[in-house]
């Protein structure tokens, strides 16, 4: 009988949650869809030193936008509660001393100090950084080196000590990795891992296989950087007797920094002007605050979208997919191996694609809190719905129209007024005036009555449409762009229209 497929995402709540962690999640969720499996938020906030308040919740709220809530998690529960591992605690020391009985793993008494004396002692340019190991652990202070009433005086006496995995020596461990196929690690070059620190905790390695363990999870897919610690993770589930309820590997390739010049980070964001959070997050200690894709106007259809194209592809030149779409076509075995490197500008044309798809109300609402924020209040009523309709064709993110469409809700500064002064001359200035008297009296005040307007009055006073063009489009605008210049004057209405255009002459004057 073929198991259900179970499938989990693990966080550490230790900030705010990196698009190549979203991506993760979305592989996971993805792939648990397809086969009609679950779904698992499993939160790993084992080291209390690097927990950060408000980061679970950012973690669920950033799940919620993307359109991808869990089956079960520390907020909906389930079956194999609690998702907390903070909150699974005892299990862990249960299984420590079960690999410690079976020689397995070892108590280790070593102090900080001692930690740093041996790095320091047998550092070498051949050996730069030197590991607790097979090769060291015999010089260091624990139950290996020590005898049993040494060690068990330690521990009567309340000694801090750690639990070390004991890595095996000259063993060549071997998995199938469902992107990479067979992998093998030398156990020589593998230190001996903390499992169980001195406070109680467990460490990521031993948490890791208990719960995927005792949660029945089928398929583990993290990204490339874990594969260091993949023979440790193998050998635990050997040393428990689980070998057999391992779940199957994948490992996501890394998303690049633009140049493809290593992973992308936070850093690199900044440094180039774009987020690499999925949401707005504030550093709760120092308030500083790092932007995300969604207070960037992306939407998270387009957000989701965008980020399965980076590792992945169905095989054809599509790159338009809805959530079902993925869900249907999805399949690990077309997840690249090579990094993905992350392109901003093809990011907006992702998000430019689904404003140019969404329904006008939906966007309109949108859109809304991105002009607000400029002091302007609006209505998501059928004048405002005709403004993004016209513009959406120039946005690629919901900021952009405020941007693309302020002199919709304000008058604005003429910016571009050289370009009139440049070809200005009392021709012109007449056209201006009389027309501006002429559209005063129009009874229809529509695109196509201002614009037979328009070109009477050019050729009542002897003048070309393009003498005039610019200059009343710089008028309404402020600038040399915008969508069509006597739509604009509609919508904007007769009295904004005929004010704008007194105020610029009195500018030229």
């Amino acid at each position: 009988m073929t198991k259900k497929v179970r499938v989990r995402f693990a966080p550490s709540p230790t900030g705010g949650l990196h698009l190549g962690g979203v991506r993760t999640v979305l592989y996971n969720y993805l792939f648990a869809r397809h086969h009609g499996g679950d779904f698992v938020l499993r939160i790993e906030d084992t080291d209390q030193t690097r927990f950060v308040e408000g980061a679970e919740e950012y973690i669920v709220n950033t799940l919620e936008w993307c359109g991808m809530t869990p089956d079960e998690s520390p907020q909906r529960g389930g079956p194999y509660a609690p998702y907390r591992q903070s909150e699974r605690k005892p299990m862990y020391r249960q299984y420590a001393q079960q690999l410690v009985d079976q020689g397995h793993a070892y108590y280790a008494f070593d102090t900080p100090e001692d930690l740093e004396k041996m790095r320091h002692d047998l550092k070498t340019t051949e050996n730069p950084m030197p590991q607790y190991d097979g090769k060291t652990r015999m010089s260091m202070r624990n139950s290996l080196s020590l005898s049993k009433e040494e060690t068990d005086a330690l521990i009567a006496n309340g000694t801090p000590y750690v639990v070390r995995i004991k890595m095996p020596q000259n063993e060549t461990v071997i998995f199938h990795d469902m992107i990479r196929g067979e992998i093998s690690f030398d156990t020589n070059i593998s230190d001996d891992k903390v499992l169980l620190k001195a406070d109680g905790m467990p460490t990521y390695h031993l948490a890791v296989v208990v719960d995927d363990y005792s949660m029945k999870i089928t398929h583990a897919f993290r990204g490339e950087e874990w594969l260091p610690s993949a023979p440790v993770h193998l050998l635990l589930w050997r040393y428990l007797g689980w070998e057999n309820d391992m779940p199957e590997w994948a490992h996501l390739p890394l998303i690049l920094k633009p140049d493809g010049n290593g992973k992308l980070s936070k850093r690199d964001g900044d440094r180039l002007g774009f987020p690499v959070f999925a949401m707005d997050w504030t550093d709760p200690k120092s308030g500083e605050v790092t932007t995300g894709f969604r207070e960037r106007g992306f939407l998270p259809e387009a957000f989701v979208n965008l980020l399965a194209m980076l590792g992945w592809n169905d095989g054809t030149n599509q790159e338009i997919f809805s959530m079902d779409e993925l869900i249907e076509k999805f399949s690990i075995d077309r997840v690249h191996k090579g990094g993905a490197k992350f392109d901003f500008e093809k990011a907006k044309w992702f998000n430019h694609q689904y404003i140019q798809l969404m329904e006008t109300r939906k966007l309109t609402s949108l859109a809304i809190p991105f002009i607000e924020t400029h002091g302007v209040k609006v209505e998501n009523d059928a004048h405002l719905q005709e403004i993004v309709e016209l513009i959406k064709e120039r946005c690629s993110v919901l900021s952009e129209f405020w941007d693309q469409g302020h002199f919709f809700f304000e008058r604005p500064e003429i910016k571009e007024l050289p370009a009139i002064q440049d070809k200005w001359n009392e021709a012109k200035k007449a056209f201006f005036e009389s027309w501006a008297n002429t559209l005063s009296n129009l009874d229809v005040f529509n695109q196509v009555a201002i614009e037979q307007s328009f070109n009477d009055a050019l050729q009542q006073n002897g003048l070309k449409k393009g003498d005039a063009m610019l200059p009343f489009r710089i008028m309404l605008v402020g600038g040399k762009y915008g969508p069509g210049v006597f739509h604009i004057a509609e919508l904007i209405g007769k009295e904004e229209t005929i004010g704008r255009i007194y105020a610029t002459l009195a500018l030229l004057n």
